[in-house]
Formats: structure tokens, C-alpha cells, sequence
């Protein structure tokens, strides 16, 4: 009788790692339609970029270390590394940002901590940190979604925009480059604060049409949608993703009712940059996540404070990969103070 040890992700159900990667992939395609929807195929592009790299190098590194190559490949872990790389970077980013991230993600972050189940921070998160830091411009200048661009990008202008093309694009194309990239709402309103402008003038610039930001409202609801699913299909638990939105809701809404012309609204915060896309499919990775239930809870409480600090106070608009990064370092330590307790295990006063 043989008694078999596996490595993290340890996940209750009886479906192995491949098909629980499937799923999620599955799951992530409302959020994926929607982003194509509102920025063109540029994130389709990205999409495949990132792939290719993250098998390819996957590949080589299992390769280099004698390892079966078919195994790792098959597991999907890769794939999904790069499909949350490629949805979280700006649809026009250069080739090149992608590849570096994607790297840095497979080789570094999984692969050199002895690959999936040994990597203590998540990989998509970690390379967005890389990229956001080396190359702020280019992560923070997204294309104007498609309501309100004049023109809004063919297949061919994003592969010229994403490959440095643009001098052989259509003249519309080479007039308006520049005018169809724009910052997120959530750094669009952040910038207003720094102009000394207030919440009701902010909100009704073109990028946010008097409410949310145009298009960001709706991808956040595509990802809640696959969210639900996933928890539907039992592939995550509701203890982080409930204790991020709840945690993130109410500092906002402290904040929102104490200084309304300087805080955004809660309904704005949850529904505004990756918050949705963070608290069901990035934050819920079962290697880099707390464990226990409580754990789970205090994991995403850590998040939701951290992004709603961040968002609020700090220099980035958005904070889900600096406050996921931060939450894995604080994982360890929350598994050891809180565990279940031991069965048949009585507290003595």
C-alpha cells in the first residue's frame, strides 16, 4: 500500500490540477470577451504573446532540469499565468513588455522556487509588479474604449501599435495614437485629486460619463460572472473573494462619507480597475493563498486594506499586485497563527 505525498495546490474535489486550470480558463472567457469588446484585440494578441512565451519557456526550463516536459506542460498552470498576465497589462502595450513579464513570471517566480506548489509569491502578480515599476508610462496608457474612441482599432492597428508598426498604419491611425490612449478611471480620478479638482467634476469627464468608467464597470461584471461560476463549480472558495469586496467596500464608504469630494465612491472602487478579475482568480491561488478558513479571511481582509490604503493614499491607482504580493509574504504567517484546531484537541484554562 503505497502512500503518495503531493505538492501544493491541495485542492477538495476528486478533479486533478489540469482540469481544474481548464475551468478557470473557462471561466475567465466572460471578463476576456468583455475587454475585447471595449479595447479592441489588442488583449487577444497579448493574450497569444503571452502563451507561447509561457510554454516555451516552461519547456526549456523543464528541459534544463530533466524534467518531464509533457507533465509540466499539461498541467495548464503555465497558461493560466500568462492568460492573467496578458488581461492585466494594457491591450497596446509593446511585445515586448509581455515577453519580459512572462519570463520573469515562468522562469523566475515559478521555476527557480522549484515550480507549481513551490513558489510563495503568484507569478502573474509579481511580473505585473516587475513591469509596473520598470516601465510606469507603458503600463498606465490604456486604449480609449471603444464608446468613446474616434477610432477605434482594427485587428491590424493593434498588431502595428503592439509590434512598433505604426509608421506603415493608416493615416487615422498615425493622427490618433496619441489620442486614443488614456490612463484608467482610477488613475484619471486619482490625477483630478491632484489637480485640486473634486469627485462630481472628476466623474464627469468622458472617461467616467458621470458614473463608472466607461467600459471598467462591465469587465468587472464579466469577471464576477465567471467568479460566480467558479464558485459554482466548487473550484474556489468564498472566503477570500467575499473578503476582499466586503473589506474594500466598507474602508471606502468610511472614506466616501467622511470626505466625498476626495474619496471615490465604494461602488466606483469595486467596480473600477482589476478588483473583481484580483478577488476570484488571482487572489484565490490555493499555492500562495492562506489555507485554513479563517486564514482565508484574514488573507483577503489583508488584501482589501492594502488596496483601498493604496488606492487612496499611495502613488498607484490601482494596488491589487502590490496588495496580493504584500498578502503571500503575510500567507506563512497567518497559516501558523491560525490553524484548525487538532480533533479531539480540549482547551485547558
Amino acid at each position: 500500500m503505497a502512500f503518495k505525498i503531493a505538492s501544493s495546490p491541495h485542492i477538495n474535489s476528486n478533479l486533478q490540477t489540469h482540469k481544474v486550470m481548464q475551468r478557470l480558463l473557462l471561466c475567465l472567457l466572460p471578463g476576456i470577451a468583455a475587454q475585447l469588446y471595449f479595447f479592441g484585440w489588442g488583449t487577444f494578441i497579448q493574450i497569444l504573446l503571452a502563451v507561447a512565451v509561457a510554454v516555451g519557456s516552461e519547456a526549456l526550463i523543464m528541459k534544463m532540469r530533466n524534467k518531464s516536459i509533457r507533465y509540466a506542460l499539461t498541467d495548464y498552470s503555465a497558461v493560466v499565468t500568462a492568460v492573467l498576465l496578458a488581461v492585466a497589462i494594457p491591450a497596446m502595450a509593446p511585445w515586448w513588455m509581455i515577453v519580459i513579464g512572462t519570463i520573469f513570471a515562468i522562469v523566475i517566480v515559478k521555476q527557480l522556487y522549484g515550480g507549481l506548489g513551490n513558489n510563495i509569491f503568484n507569478p502573474a502578480m509579481a511580473a505585473y509588479v516587475l513591469l509596473l515599476v520598470s516601465f510606469p508610462v507603458q503600463m498606465t496608457s490604456w486604449p480609449a474604449p471603444t464608446e468613446i474612441a474616434a477610432y477605434p482599432p482594427s485587428i491590424t492597428d493593434s498588431l502595428q501599435a503592439i509590434f512598433g508598426l505604426s509608421h506603415f498604419a493608416p493615416e487615422h491611425w498615425k493622427l490618433t495614437i496619441d489620442g486614443i490612449s488614456m490612463a484608467t478611471p482610477l488613475d484619471s480620478y486619482k490625477t483630478g485629486l491632484s489637480l485640486k479638482l473634486t469627485s462630481t467634476e472628476i466623474l464627469n469627464q468622458p472617461a467616467f460619463d458621470g458614473h463608472h468608467g466607461v467600459g471598467w464597470f462591465w469587465i468587472n461584471m464579466a469577471y464576477l460572472l465567471g467568479g460566480l461560476a467558479l464558485l459554482k463549480l466548487k473550484i474556489v472558495r468564498w472566503h477570500i473573494p467575499v473578503s476582499i469586496i466586503v473589506t474594500l467596500f466598507v474602508c471606502s464608504s468610511f472614506g466616501f462619507l467622511l470626505e466625498p469630494d476626495t474619496h471615490i465612491s465604494p461602488i466606483n472602487q469595486v467596480f473600477s480597475g482589476a478588483t473583481m478579475l484580483a478577488a476570484f482568480f488571482i487572489a484565490t491561488d490555493p499555492v500562495t493563498a492562506a489555507t485554513s478558513e479563517r486564514g482565508r479571511l484574514l488573507f483577503g481582509f489583508v488584501i482589501g486594506l492594502c488596496v483601498y490604503v493604496i488606492r487612496s493614499f499611495g502613488g498607484y491607482p490601482d494596488a491589487f499586485a502590490f496588495a496580493v504580493i504584500l498578502a503571500n509574504l503575510a500567507a506563512p504567517l497567518i497559516d501558523y497563527y491560525i490553524r484548525p484546531r487538532s480533533y479531539g484537541h480540549r482547551r485547558i484554562n
